[in-house]
């Protein structure tokens, strides 16, 4: 299909005097702003910048965005969507300078993948419930995407996905052919059968024997932490949300024994860890408490 950049291009490059602060702006000026930047005129900082150079921000800036929405700070989360855009943008602006695409073909592409996607309503096929639509789009992607066997299906899940959300969306398609625990128990049983080959491989090698190498006991921890969230899809729980929150409730209980350590007149780093250890369970009762009243 015909790129629509060549109509981007023949549009004059907009100028400095073009923007000012205002209350309110339109998509395509956001656009303009970012041509004009990536100008001569412009920001030596903006203009210098690759695909590579602010990849990771897209990743980041989709983060804090997710962060923003589970603190239900609605301003806040409209203005991280903000920063999401603008990477859109960013990146497509980089792509138009090098000839090879614009933001109207990056629009057109996902308008186009909605339509033929949602075969259900632009076409034939029937489904009357989430599943069934789910089930439609994933055949359509496969259909689009020229994946010809379950196979292809795991390799096209994205390698750079955090190894969490990867792990859970290829168990997720290897289940949809039926490649799966029948029950939550079988998911249950690989995780103390992986435990127990990780520790012993652990305890075989703090015995003194060099029978087996730091790559083994890297490949038992990956098969560990696999089975885990394999177990924790059979109960339907996301395991990067639960770990997030782990995370989030272990630095809440550290702040917490680091409070009471200085209200002691103590340092963390003067204590022992049975002492620190105390003052974690108080913690953890004192909040467990304040969630039942």
């Amino acid at each position: 299909m015909d790129s629509f950049c060549e109509k981007g291009r023949k549009k004059s490059r907009p100028s400095k005097e073009d923007f000012f602060l205002k209350d309110g702006y339109r998509f395509g000026e956001l656009v303009d702003l970012l041509d004009f930047l990536r100008s001569p005129e412009g920001c030596p900082w903006d203009r210098e910048q690759s695909h590579q150079s602010i990849q990771a921000s897209l990743i980041e800036e989709a983060w804090e965005a997710i962060d923003a929405l589970a603190g239900g700070d609605t301003g806040q989360f409209k203005d991280e969507l903000g920063d999401v855009l603008l990477q859109v943008v960013f990146h497509a602006q980089i792509a138009k300078e090098k000839g090879d695409f614009c933001i109207d073909d990056v629009v057109t592409n996902i308008c186009r993948k909605l339509i033929s996607r949602h075969t259900h309503i632009f076409g034939e096929d029937e489904a009357d419930n989430p599943l069934d639509v789910l089930a439609t789009w994933e055949a359509n992607k496969k259909e689009e995407k020229g994946l010809r066997s379950a196979s292809d299906v795991l390799r096209d899940v994205p390698k750079h996905f955090p190894a969490l959300i990867r792990a859970y969306k290829i168990q997720k398609k290897a289940a949809n052919v039926g490649f799966d625990w029948p029950t939550v128990q079988g998911a249950e049983e690989k995780i103390k059968e992986e435990t127990e080959e990780l520790l012993a491989l652990v305890h075989r090698q703090e015995a003194g024997s060099k029978s087996e190498n730091e790559e083994r006991v890297l490949e038992e921890a990956g098969d560990l932490l696999f089975a885990v969230v394999n177990t924790l899809r059979h109960l339907k729980i996301d395991p990067e949300l639960a770990l997030h929150k782990a995370n989030e409730k272990f630095i809440r209980r550290f702040s917490a024994v680091e409070e009471k350590a200085t209200e002691s007149g103590k340092k963390l780093q003067e204590m022992s860890l049975e002492e620190m250890d105390a003052l974690w369970e108080e913690a953890k009762r004192e909040e467990k408490a304040g969630k039942r009243k």
